[in-house]
């Protein structure tokens, strides 16, 4: 998979996607990262890429026509045709965990498009495939969203993790469910035991008692979903 990022800050994302998971990705060649400085196509001697929105109001809108062109540059870094193009704001869809999974599971490439500023000129919805939102609440512009997204997908990729079956039970994997408890060594600590049931050997109980707590712990910690 490869994956095309459109922002005006390619810098803040050198430290996450060469970290961790997102770079030993990238190392095994399962997925592949570039981008896009949207500065690069902004109007005139200052490479303008916003304007004052028409109406009146506060802040600086994105332009349609400097987007238009930097996804004319996206779409010709892509490895196959087959691609979908994506827009993080909080208007977008709810990004959930069978959502990432879906976007993991598509044989394709992507776009990711990070906003800024007051936000867009509405003609550039006309150029995407999907809008994506990370939660309901505002950031000063998409990059950390798109960080979010692209970890989310990527390690859903066969082979990012090196043992698929360590997200198929994980927090969210169905609408409303909390993994289970983990327990390792030490045995006993500060007088709090990893629970028997773990020590047994006994898968059959083993799995009865992860599907228990994980049952109790949604009920607690995801009442909303209740």
């Amino acid at each position: 998979m490869k994956i095309v990022i459109i922002t005006l800050f390619p810098e803040m994302f050198e430290g996450v996607f060469g970290s961790s998971i997102l770079k030993r990705a990238q190392e095994k060649g399962l997925v592949e990262f570039e981008f896009v400085n949207l500065r690069d196509f902004g109007i005139g001697a200052r490479k303008q890429v916003d304007d004052t929105p028409y109406g009146g109001g506060a802040g600086m809108v994105l332009r349609v026509d400097v987007m238009a062109a930097a996804l004319e540059s996206a779409k010709s870094k892509l490895k196959t045709q087959n691609s979908k193009i994506i827009l993080m704001t909080p208007q977008g869809e709810r990004l959930v965990q069978p959502k990432l999974r879906e976007l993991a599971d598509f044989s394709g490439d992507y776009i990711i498009i990070c906003g800024h500023y007051e936000g867009f000129d509405e003609r550039i919805r006309n150029l995407v495939d999907e809008e994506i939102s990370i939660g309901d609440f505002v950031l000063t512009g998409g990059e950390l969203a798109a960080m979010v997204l692209v970890d989310g997908i990527t390690r859903l990729i066969p082979g990012v993790l090196g043992h698929e079956e360590s997200n198929q039970d994980e927090s969210h994997s169905e609408e409303g469910r909390i993994e289970y408890p983990h327990y390792t060594r030490p045995e006993i600590w500060k007088g709090r035991p990893v629970p028997e049931v773990l020590k047994s050997g006994n898968h059959a109980e083993i799995a009865k008692w992860r599907e228990s707590e994980s049952k109790d712990k949604s009920n607690k910690l995801r009442k909303d979903k209740h």
